[in-house]
């Protein structure tokens, strides 16, 4: 599936603007780590990014089940099915655990995504551009701060990744530097 047929699909069921940023910023980062990796695939990556969370905005409490039912219906195949949904894994209903590369990247990155941006808010410049792994770090360590953001899910991305919170959360943050938000 290409990018723009992606971007239809999940248009097709989002219209909040929050869901939509944060769908353009995980495809963003996946397509980095997709040339990171050199595996290639970088079109796939960036739609499995984009498609992660098609199903939160009008089925949050189905998340990654319906979801898995949205992308068939719209003629995802299977593998991205299983790759954009296995980010869910643990914390949905999804059965789908992540294996390849790409899939942890997701789960691992997902969440932290969030938590990153959230840092980036709160420095003069809004940005990622200046932003240091100290101050995430340091907010990484207030449960308050971003909440909905779970720590839990970030370490065991990192660890299913064989990195330290450090090396996932600076590659991260490289990966957003490069964004144009």
């Amino acid at each position: 599936m290409d990018i723009k047929k992606a971007q239809e699909i999940l248009e097709k069921y989002n219209k909040d603007v929050f869901h939509l940023q944060h769908a353009k910023v995980v495809s963003g980062v996946m397509r980095y780590f997709a040339k990171e990796c050199d595996l290639g695939r970088e079109e796939f990556w960036a739609a499995v990014g984009l498609l992660h969370d098609i199903d939160f905005g009008e089925y949050p409490d189905e998340h990654c089940v319906k979801g898995e039912e949205l992308l068939r219906e719209n003629g995802a195949s299977d593998e991205l099915i299983r790759s954009a949904m296995s980010h869910g894994w643990g914390m949905t209903g999804t059965p789908h655990e992540p294996t390849h590369i790409m899939e942890k990247i997701l789960y691992a990155t997902d969440e932290l995504t969030g938590l990153i941006g959230a840092v980036a808010l709160m420095r003069p410049s809004k940005s990622v551009q200046d932003l240091e792994l100290k101050s995430v770090k340091k907010k990484f360590k207030d449960k308050k701060f971003a909440a909905g953001c779970s720590r839990d899910v970030i370490e065991q991305g990192a660890a299913m990744l064989d990195w330290d919170i450090d090396e996932l959360i600076e590659k991260t943050i490289a990966a957003m530097r490069t964004l144009d938000l």
